[in-house]
């Protein structure tokens, strides 16, 4: 690893994450405090000296039952804050989940375009640099910062997954809407060149408003006879990776999987897990999947780990190296 003057945090609600990144890199989390009021205030303050150094601190800010995704927000920026106040030379944001990412344009009269908000509350405390995985809209995310920010994808992760499942079967690669083909073109591209087979895409049309789909699905594409997997950022309730799956197999469909960077699992989406249209799921470990009952997880799930990814991402940060080529698969 670099020199002493990379220093990395992980806040009290991250902490077993950063812990594994912090291995990968072979560093020790730096010292830090933080102490919650009895009026709801609180105050996360270093332990160490900070002068001139690189500083990274690391916070998913999914929310949990005790800790919304605001609260988390706030504590992020204030530690940021307190970071640059101690004069660090450089602070970097690293969040695996990053909340209101969703609600990137407007979709309603006087919507609120919240991905921008964040970003300026980010620029107000100083940070140099944001770091996160699989964000909703890529483009939306680029263009609300002003400060630098770095995108890792969970791509590469996923295709070496299905690769060890795969065997020689034929394979599709599915959008769970039109939004996301792109998205599913990328991670063809990917697994085309390790399968060095050719992989079509497909994705679902359907009618969604107000955040309700309604009426039937159909699946656009060539998918008959082929392990379809359904390609996405995240699972919330589950409903469109549902449709995707059951409007598959009424095409005869070899096999039903599904990758989401984020799993978010609310509502009714440990019944869509257990949908026996779907074969299985795999999310990475940016969400743990607390909301779901151990069986169903255990059962239905594989959660793959990004601890190695954000620690090599960290490392050329630091050092200056290229994210391009740790995302080039």
């Amino acid at each position: 690893m670099a020199g002493d003057d990379l220093k990395l945090f992980g806040l009290e609600r991250s902490r077993a994450f950063a812990e594994r990144v912090a291995a990968k890199l072979g560093v020790a989390l730096a010292r830090h405090e933080e102490r919650d009021f009895e009026d709801g205030e609180h105050k996360a303050r270093p332990l160490e000296n900070l002068r001139g150094r690189d500083v990274f601190v690391i916070h998913s800010l999914y929310g949990e039952p005790g800790h919304g995704a605001s609260d988390k927000l706030a504590r992020l920026l204030f530690f940021i804050g307190a970071l640059k106040d101690a004069s660090a030379a450089r602070v970097t944001a690293v969040v695996p989940y990053l909340a209101y990412a969703r609600k990137d344009r407007k979709t309603q009269t006087r919507d609120p375009v919240t991905t921008r908000y964040v970003a300026s509350l980010f620029e107000a405390v100083g940070t140099d640099l944001v770091v996160t995985i699989d964000v909703h809209n890529l483009a939306a995310f680029q263009n609300a910062f002003r400060c630098r920010t770095d995108h890792l994808e969970a791509r590469p992760l996923f295709i070496e997954h299905f690769l060890r499942r795969l065997g020689d079967a034929a394979v599709a690669v599915v959008s769970p809407d039109i939004g996301g083909v792109k998205r599913a073109e990328r991670f063809r591209d990917g697994l085309e060149k390790r399968l060095g087979r050719e992989v079509p895409t497909a994705f679902l049309e359907k009618k969604r408003a107000l955040g309700v789909v309604s009426g039937g699905a159909v699946i656009v594409g060539e998918v008959e006879g082929r392990v379809a997997l359904i390609i996405d950022d995240l699972i919330a309730t589950g409903t469109t990776i549902g449709l995707a799956a059951r409007a598959l197999r009424a095409r005869n469909v070899a096999g039903v999987f599904a990758a989401a960077s984020h799993g978010l699992f609310v509502g009714k989406a440990a019944e869509v897990l257990a949908d026996p249209a779907l074969d299985g799921m795999v999310v990475t470990d940016s969400v743990p999947p607390f909301r779901l009952a151990p069986d169903i997880a255990a059962k239905h799930l594989t959660v793959v780990e990004t601890a190695p990814l954000f620690a090599e991402a960290i490392r050329r940060i630091h050092d200056g190296g290229s994210l391009v080529d740790l995302l080039d698969i």
